[in-house]
């Protein structure tokens, strides 16, 4: 019988029938891939204590990972460890994700140093799954294909590799489902890693990486995934994986494992003979046991746990002992077992053959891109439109929200009148709905931070540039804001019974839509650096609520003393409201009713008897509130918005170019 630690490797030739989720071969199998060898020669990581991303040599280095060396070889290659290990930051680095500062060593492909696109040619599957909930499975894989594969490509060339994508991948049942999100209900979890995988296969990489493709999978589900990398490791493809702790019918369809603990390596050779190994050095595995969990009680320094164990004669597992000085003798011991002297001739032989180049620097990271500008706005830009129209808390509830407030203000100001009554009533009217312009963007402030994983996931495998993000979003929202405006005014426009005329109902509806343009950028240039929404919208708040002050109807903007008085020029509804006022109040009179021999002035919004003066205008009012109401009075306003809003485009866009988008 076999034993749970004793296990051989298993070849997957027998595995290839249908697993419990469905995932079966292609009926036709692919051509084997061509994998690469990936070789890493002294690789040593250094994390500054300040956590910025800058170096500053005044921070203390935290050191991440140490003295690592290897070969990676066509196959399926683990990379295990306790938490804190430093897997993921060692895959990155493979992968070419990590931030180059306080990185050192070297990685090599083939023998020869990393191109400096590796991160657009090669497939990374990140722990959290980064994929478009609302579009179905086979549009998620499209959309992947139309970007990363070559120009040359034909469409229909395209849709056959997507098609022969969903067949390997077992997910022809769900092909037209949708993915998924967070409000709807999509594929299982497994199929949704599956999708994910295939968006990063779809052009056939040398190496794929997948950071702890496990996480929120059950063990039927983690399993079947495993059995498709390793009928994917058997056609030749190199497969490199962190993983923290598998279950043994996944750990035996490892090729080789890696063992990392505090970011130095304790092992590093073929999965079936780790066991051995540890065997070797004093560390016996009893029977039944799960490799994966024997080597992280044996890295925790668990001997407790640990039945029976065979003991070297220098080593008493008994005696208290801390994990560092664990950590420092399986270190010490691998670096003096057969398997490091051999990875190191190898290595040198690497070395020997690679071709240098005059500097011996490495060469700079760069993003490239397989599509032009247009083919990549237009299919980001289509994608964004789908995601917004699907999206129910994007679309639906924001045309709901505007529908239930027109009638909610309309009915409050239901036919204001032209009398003194009415001077008040439209103030509160067109303050009311300039301020439900600005604060109804807050919504804005996801756009950006709800995506960001998927943003910089796809921005660095080469899918699109930051301009095409940035102008689809920018796009797609700014056609809602213009929807909404529109409805949210021909809703309180009329039942309100604002100045009569088309020409006057054209100018409120572009005022409004031009407050929303410019809060809208607002919300943009606040949210694009920012990780939670929460804060961002603490924020939004904040200053919108400062905005409104300065808007003209809280305080009357001529009194306040000339050092706060600049204040005003910030404010979207100030520029809003005045024009809105404008369109509104020129041309009407509020005391009709006034005899000839007592004429009425303004003051305060009201109408009060005087013995001089002219009649109570709406050109009066506007005097008094120190707004230019002239032509150009009323187009200054509307220039003012748009050029706020280009300068916070143009903020928010520098922002997302500029913001981190590696670990």
């Amino acid at each position: 019988m076999e034993r749970g630690c004793g296990g051989a490797h298993v070849n997957l030739a027998m595995l290839d029938e249908a697993d419990g989720n469905g995932a079966v071969a292609a009926a036709t199998p692919e051509p084997p891939a061509a994998g690469a060898t990936v070789s890493f020669h002294d690789v040593r990581y250094q994390l500054r204590a300040s956590g910025g991303f800058l170096c500053r040599k005044r921070d203390l280095p935290r050191q991440i990972l140490s003295d690592l060396n290897g070969i990676m070889r066509p196959g399926l290659n683990a990379i295990l460890g306790p938490t804190g290990s430093g897997k993921s930051s060692f895959l990155d680095i493979l992968a070419a994700r990590k931030d180059p500062c306080g990185l050192s060593g070297e990685v090599l492909i083939d023998g020869a140093p990393q191109p400096p696109n590796f991160k657009c040619l090669s497939g990374y599957v990140v722990q959290d799954d980064v994929v478009m909930g609302t579009l179905t499975v086979r549009e998620n894989l499209r959309f992947s294909a139309a970007l990363r594969l070559p120009a040359g490509v034909s469409e229909r060339e395209k849709d056959s590799r997507v098609d022969q994508m969903i067949a390997e991948l077992g997910l022809s049942k769900v092909a037209d489902c949708e993915v998924g999100a967070w409000t709807t209900r999509g594929v299982s979890g497994g199929e949704r890693k599956r999708t994910n995988i295939g968006m990063e296969l779809i052009i056939d990489p040398p190496v794929l990486f997948l950071d702890e493709p496990t996480t929120g999978l059950d063990a039927s589900t983690a399993n079947s995934v495993l059995l498709l990398l390793r009928r994917m490791a058997d056609r030749g493809r190199t497969i490199i994986m962190s993983i923290h702790q598998p279950r043994y019918s996944i750990y035996r369809l490892f090729d080789a494992l890696t063992l990392l603990v505090g970011g130095k390596m304790v092992y590093h050779g073929p999965a079936p003979n780790a066991l051995d190994y540890f065997a070797d050095i004093g560390y016996s595995c009893e029977p039944h046991n799960n490799p994966a969990d024997f080597f992280l009680d044996v890295i925790n320094g668990d001997f407790a746990s640990l039945a029976k164990v065979n003991l070297s004669q220098d080593f008493d597992p008994t005696s208290s002992v801390s994990r560092p000085s664990t950590e420092e003798r399986l270190a010490s011991e691998y670096k003096k077992s057969s398997y490091y002297g051999d990875t190191l001739t190898q290595l040198a032989g690497i070395t020997q053959d690679k071709k240098r180049s005059p500097s011996t620097s490495p060469p700079p990271r760069a993003v490239t891109y397989n599509t032009s500008f247009g083919q990549q706005l237009r299919w980001v830009l289509r994608r964004t439109f789908r995601n917004l129209l699907l999206n129910p808390q994007t679309s639906a509830a924001q045309v709901g929200v505007h529908i239930f407030l027109a009638l909610i203000v309309g009915a409050i100001f239901f036919r204001v009148k032209d009398d003194q009554s009415g001077i008040q009533n439209r103030m509160g009217a067109l303050f009311f709905i300039t301020t439900n312009q600005c604060f109804s963007t807050v919504s804005a402030a996801e756009l950006f931070i709800a995506e960001r994983k998927l943003f910089a996931h796809e921005y660095i495998s080469g899918y699109y540039r930051v301009s095409v993000y940035f102008l689809s979003k920018v796009l797609s929202d700014m056609a809602l804001r213009t929807f909404t405006s529109v409805l949210f005014s021909c809703g309180v426009y009329f039942t309100i019974g604002l100045k009569q005329g088309a020409s006057a109902f054209a100018v409120f509806t572009m005022t409004v839509t031009l407050v929303a343009y410019a809060a809208t950028a607002l919300t943009m240039a606040i949210s694009a650096d920012q990780t939670e929404v929460a804060l961002a919208n603490v924020f939004l708040t904040i200053t919108f609520v400062f905005m409104m002050i300065f808007s003209g109807l809280l305080v009357n903007l001529p009194s306040i003393v000339d050092w706060l008085a600049w204040l005003k020029y910030l404010s979207i509804p100030r520029y809003g409201l005045a024009a809105l006022k404008i369109n509104e109040f020129v041309g009407l009179n509020f005391c009709q009713n006034a005899t000839t021999s007592a004429t009425v002035v303004v003051a305060d919004g009201n109408c009060s008897s005087s013995t001089a003066g002219p009649t109570c205008t709406g050109e009066q009012y506007l005097d008094y509130l120190g707004i230019r109401y002239d032509s150009w009075g009323l187009w200054e306003n509307h220039l003012a918005l748009l050029i706020m809003a280009a300068i916070f485009l143009l903020i928010s866009y520098v922002k997302l170019r500029y913001v981190k988008k590696f670990t």
